[in-house]
């Protein structure tokens, strides 16, 4: 059985629900972030306490299809921009891959719900781990700028200037207190 889990987005958020499913004698056949396959089905009485106990965690069990899709492509958006390697992002092509389904029909029903584009949530995201890079100070703004697939510092500044209102520079000396949890953007 599927279960589709919103507000998974880290490799401790993976964690966290591995052990929920664990104590609940539920053996997970893989976990990947906001998506769980377990090797039985739940009754209505299972879903419902998994549910309780998945808020208790800060997550939330998803059984409306839009909102299942929604999740998904957030959850790819997250993976590649936040953990993956790959220094290219073709997100029209990966979130059509990973859902099976046109890309123009994922982006009309994630906007429509969301109220911003696919392409803005990516923009959003990549500005949310630039910050991260640059209050760790263990890259500079270039090697940043190369990591998250950006043609240059300047494309990357434009953004980060647009979506936060600082330079790269100003946000490196106003400090951390700035960065934002993944689930809240």
């Amino acid at each position: 059985m599927k279960l589709f889990i919103k507000n998974m987005v880290c490799p401790r958020c993976i964690a966290a629900v591995e052990q929920l499913l664990i104590i609940n004698n539920l053996l997970p056949i893989y976990i990947h972030l906001g998506e769980v396959l377990i090797e039985n089905s739940l009754d209505k009485k299972q879903q419902e306490e998994i549910s309780i106990q998945l808020k208790q965690l800060g997550f939330e069990l998803l059984d409306d299809t839009r909102k299942q899709q929604i999740e998904k492509i957030k959850s790819v958006v997250i993976e590649h921009v936040h953990y993956s390697t790959d220094k290219k992002f073709p997100f029209a092509e990966i979130i059509s891959k990973a859902l099976h389904k046109e890309y123009s029909q994922l982006s009309k029903l994630f906007s429509e719900t969301e109220g911003v584009t696919i392409e803005h949530y990516v923009i959003i995201q990549k500005i949310e781990k630039a910050k991260e890079l640059l209050a760790y100070n263990e890259m500079n703004l270039n090697e940043i700028s190369f990591k998250l697939g950006y043609s240059s510092v300047a494309h990357l500044s434009t953004q980060f200037k647009k979506v936060t209102g600082f330079t790269p520079s100003q946000f490196k000396a106003q400090g951390i207190h700035l960065r934002k949890s993944i689930s809240d953007l």
